[in-house]
């Protein structure tokens, strides 16, 4: 009985403990083995495995005992939380137009490592914003996708191109707009006030929309109203939204134009600095080039532009006008632009592609006109009745660029879109931006740590936008993730030859999914759209 007693007890125990007893867990989906890991937040890296299941970043550590249904070599490369483009065009124009409709794989994008955007930037977005967002839930693209309601695009709406201030009703109905898109998922209100209508808005209008941004938790990022000759006092007005609006505030692509500005980036990073000593949460971004891109109609003075463009065609129209028109445009060409018409390039221009790739000296030559200021403002005017162009401008130091960058709250964007290849002669932007800052600022001149770098690119720009588990390289945040080689990777675009993709980055995983493998995209989509009011 003793016996038989004792092994019905025994056999009870075992029952309990097999009910017990905690199920296997599942295996990993990837396992990351053996990999230099980047946190994102700027610490040194350690050598480790990095587990993901589903979309979640899982374990890092020694993963050697563990089943997983994929597992990847990665010694001697770097893995780190996929890069976020805070100021992207991949939204700019209509759905239809949009870049991440019409090319949704963003090879440009993931041969950098870069996983998110943003869009709606330059105070030009979709609208109505939740509209354009669920029609990307619908049709994903391979990288995670974000937007800002655009200030000019909401006062179009209200008050066309008019340049005036709002009527009181005018500004709530703007108001009213700007948190309906907060609503639908804006990360907060971008302003463009070198372009129309932007830059007929006065800063108490601005104020006004940012603090409509506010109970949400809002940015207000800008291209300034002047990054020339009022470069400060333009810093300074973003400052000023930021601090009356109660809301974050960035300048966006920091830089200054025109030779005789070079290096006052020191004294616009000190407004940035005396600011957040006081208590103002603001910060920039930069790109790694020394040329902006934008439409010609940078080079028309404001008030000939109100209206829009047919009011404008009508001023070059009128003879005085127009010799108005041409003297301002001269006078920008020398202030701002050092004089020197081979510094404006055609990126594109929509009705003579043959124009493309061209300077205005190039033009000017090839008409056997002289080379001047005076001609090439005339030119200017010429191209713009035609139809106009985007253009590339080179107007920036790379002293100014590389101070901007070095500063600590400064981030990485590349105020690119997702290009059609071949077409046109875009800034290299599109296809480098990050690489380049990997392959030349930090590999080659060494002017930030590659750590540093990298957080400039992923735990910054996440904390500035509210990104909750992305920008980071941790346990439970979402697996977005680059691996790259700093040794290599490399940007190839150049001005002359801008369709050219980086190398370098492996692979890359949005949520979990691989995108790119090998270096070559899986065409998987699993990128997901992100809303304020998700985080």
């Amino acid at each position: 009985m003793h016996r038989l007693a004792l092994r019905l007890l025994l056999i009870t125990a075992l029952l309990l403990l097999c009910r017990t007893a905690p199920a296997q867990d599942a295996p990993f989906s990837i396992i990351l083995e053996g990999g230099t890991v980047y946190d994102g937040l700027g610490n040194p890296p350690v050598v480790a495995d990095v587990g993901l299941k589903a979309d979640t970043t899982a374990a890092i550590g020694d993963l050697s005992g563990q089943t997983a249904e994929t597992r990847i070599d990665v010694r001697g490369l770097a893995v780190t939380p996929g890069f976020i483009d805070i100021h992207s065009h991949a939204s700019s124009g209509t759905p239809e137009e949009s870049s991440i409709f019409q090319r949704p794989l963003a090879e440009n994008y993931l041969q950098q490592g870069v996983t998110t955007a943003l869009g709606g930037q330059d105070g030009s977005s979709p609208f109505p914003l939740g509209a354009f967002l669920g029609r990307l839930d619908a049709q994903p693209a391979a990288i995670n996708f974000g937007a800002f309601v655009g200030h000019g695009t909401v006062r179009a709406r209200v008050m066309g191109a008019a340049d005036r201030r709002p009527s009181d009703a005018e500004l709530q109905q703007m108001a009213s707009m700007v948190a309906e898109a907060m609503k639908e998922g804006a990360f907060g209100l971008s302003s463009g006030l070198e372009y129309t209508p932007g830059m007929f808005a006065d800063p108490e209008e601005l104020i006004t929309l940012a603090r409509a941004t506010a109970p949400y938790g809002g940015l207000y990022i800008s291209h300034i109203r002047d990054e020339g000759g009022k470069l400060l006092d333009s810093v300074a007005e973003v400052i000023r939204v930021g601090e009356e609006g109660g809301v974050k505030a960035q300048v966006t692509h920091h830089k200054v134009v025109g030779p005789d500005r070079w290096g006052r980036s020191t004294a616009s990073l000190a407004l940035i600095d005396a600011a957040r000593k006081r208590g103002v949460d603001v910060a920039s971004d930069v790109y790694p080039y020394t040329a902006s891109s934008t439409g010609l109609t940078i080079l028309f003075p404001n008030w000939s532009r109100a209206g829009g463009n047919a009011a404008l065609r009508a001023r070059l129209g009128d003879p005085e006008q127009r010799a108005k028109i041409r003297q301002d445009i001269a006078a920008h060409l020398s202030a701002e632009r050092g004089g020197d018409p081979a510094t404006i390039v055609a990126a594109t221009c929509s009705w003579n592609h043959a124009l493309d790739g061209k300077s205005l000296a190039d033009m000017l030559e090839d008409q056997g006109r002289p080379v001047t200021v005076d001609e090439a403002a005339r030119l200017a005017m010429e191209l713009q009745e035609k139809g106009g162009c985007q253009a590339v401008l080179h107007s920036m130091s790379e002293d100014d660029v590389r101070r901007l960058m070095q500063h600590p709250m400064t981030m990485i964007s590349s105020d690119g879109g997702i290009p059609a290849m071949g077409a046109g002669v875009p800034h290299p932007r599109n296809y480098g931006a990050f690489a380049r800052v990997l392959t030349r600022y930090v590999r080659e001149q060494k002017a930030l740590s590659f750590e540093e770098a990298v957080r400039k690119m992923t735990s910054l720009p996440a904390e500035r936008l509210g990104l909750a588990g992305r920008g980071v390289l941790r346990v439970g945040a979402f697996a977005d993730i680059a691996v790259l080689d700093p040794a290599t990777i490399q940007d190839h675009a150049t001005f002359a030859r801008p369709h050219q993709y980086a190398t370098g980055v492996r692979y890359v995983f949005v949520n979990g999914t691989t995108v790119l493998r090998d270096g070559k995209p899986t065409g998987a989509r699993p990128g997901r759209v992100l809303r304020k009011t998700d985080q």
